[in-house]
């Protein structure tokens, strides 16, 4: 199993770091480096993260990275993280 970042998750990503790093750059690198390293989870343990409760799909999961949602679907051979969301947003309609 392995993980990927999809492009849309990956800017997401580079969001929060860009956002962050005006007042904070070491504090900014240090949440980006929080959230890759607990995606790296997801390879011995797919499935830890909590069905996403706004989306009937029990393959599209989150894991809760206070204060971000990192959002992801277990796949056959692979995870993606789809998305970074700060808890505080509304999630869209899809994903």
């Amino acid at each position: 199993m392995r993980v990927i970042w999809t492009p849309e998750a990956q800017g997401h990503l580079d969001g929060v770091y860009q956002y962050l790093k005006r007042d904070a750059p070491f504090y900014a690198q240090g949440v980006v480096d929080k959230l890759t390293r607990r995606s790296q989870q997801l390879i011995d343990h797919p499935h830890s993260g909590r069905i996403v409760p706004a989306y009937d799909d029990r393959n599209l999961r989150e894991l809760i990275v206070f204060p971000y949602r990192l959002i992801y679907r277990v796949k056959t051979d692979r995870i993606d993280v789809i998305a970074v969301f700060h808890g505080a947003r509304q999630l869209p309609d899809s994903l």
